[in-house]
């Protein structure tokens, strides 16, 4: 299914007695149900509970089996557990959802033609766009490099591990935002329930002013604002996803903001390329090209080159490198996701993902219409 297919799962209408339709839900009973059953906002809460509480308890075992590291530096190995604790914590929520919903897991944004093309095309792609952020960076000596930091055998031990860490983010990061939240959302938000999502988060922001770089979260708020609203007035088809991307995006982006080093501009970039994420879920399908370019992204910065990711930089990396200058070119603390640089990159990689794939979507439907047409 894509974000745009009819949900064949949901149920129509019931008939009451003598054939006519059961009423709508009123009352009290209006807040939970609407014509298709547990009102998705009620699903998106239940499922953030399901997984803070998952997470508790998948802590614990793996606390208790003594697979998580201890105090000080962490690892590729202590990374490689957590994620995997966090990967299993998300399966298990997605596949009680898919459960209770009455659905199956690939319908999440997991279906869709040429999966293992568009991951291997995510792959390419996040660490290409990676690369030329780096480039430029060291072009304009706001990145200096240094000494290899591990040779031999390492660079293919730490870089496999790296590897695997960061798929594993993939899955988790994109199954939970561009996967169900993103599929959920769009088959039952309109503008004001996004519009009221979007605020609560930048107003638990202002109320809460604990998080770094906080003033993304609005940047990008305030960015979305508009095209929502005119895609809302113009009543068009796709609003709903739209929306109900400008909300994932928004949180993936409030979601950083717990990182240490972060910067409005990491955070903004962050908003940024989660929208990348959800256009390529419109145009190819399916999420396996963000999964990929996703995966591809964090290990090109933080094994391959070294860099700060989002303020947490790794130790068992392959290059060293360091920044230099102001922060507002370098990103600082941040990592190169903090330069004001990377915004026209991820804008590069959204057209790049445009073009390449909605191109080709629109030659493929345009060939289903003409062979039904026939």
């Amino acid at each position: 299914l894509t974000a745009d297919d009819h949900d064949s799962r949901v149920p129509a209408p019931q008939a009451g007695r003598g054939g006519e339709p059961e009423p709508e839900p009123r009352g009290i009973e209006w807040l939970f149900f609407g014509e298709d059953g547990f009102r998705v906002g009620w699903r998106i809460a239940a499922f953030a509970l399901l997984l803070k509480m998952l997470f508790q308890v998948v802590g614990f075992v793996f606390g208790t089996l003594h697979l998580t590291g201890g105090s000080g530096e962490v690892s590729a190995w202590d990374a490689l557990i957590s994620e995997l604790a966090g990967f299993v914590t998300a399966a298990v929520a997605v596949a009680v959802m898919a459960k209770v919903e009455e659905r199956r897991i690939l319908d999440y944004n997991l279906r869709g033609t040429h999966r293992l093309a568009h991951f291997s095309g995510g792959l390419a792609a996040g660490f290409l766009a990676l690369s030329t952020l780096v480039g430029v960076l060291a072009w304009g000596h706001w990145l200096t490099f240094g000494a290899a930091s591990i040779s031999g055998a390492e660079i293919v031990r730490y870089g496999a591990v790296w590897g695997c860490v960061f798929l594993l983010v993939g899955f988790v990061e994109e199954g939970t935002m561009r996967c169900y939240a993103l599929y959920t959302l769009t088959r039952g938000i309109n503008f004001w329930w996004a519009l009221a999502t979007v605020a609560g988060i930048c107003l638990y922001l202002v109320v809460r002013p604990r998080g770094n770089g906080a003033w993304g979260v609005a940047a990008f708020a305030l960015v979305g604002l508009v095209p929502c609203l005119v895609l809302h007035l113009k009543k068009a088809e796709s609003a709903a996803f739209w929306q109900a991307a400008w909300v994932t995006s928004t949180f993936f982006g409030f979601g950083h903001t717990s990182n240490n080093g972060e910067n409005w501009i990491g955070i903004f970039a962050a908003a940024l390329i989660g929208f990348v994420f959800c256009a390529s879920v419109k145009v190819t399908g399916s999420a396996w090209w963000a999964i990929g370019c996703h995966a591809a992204w964090d290990w090109g910065e933080t094994f391959f080159y070294g860099t700060a990711d989002s303020g947490f930089t790794a130790h068992g990396h392959y290059l060293a490198s360091t920044p230099a200058g102001a922060t507002l070119w370098s990103g600082g603390a941040d990592g190169p996701e903090g330069s004001v640089l990377v915004v026209p990159v991820v804008l590069l990689l959204l057209a790049a993902v445009a073009l390449l794939y909605g191109r080709r979507r629109s030659a493929t439907v345009n060939a289903e219409a003409a062979t039904q047409a026939g």
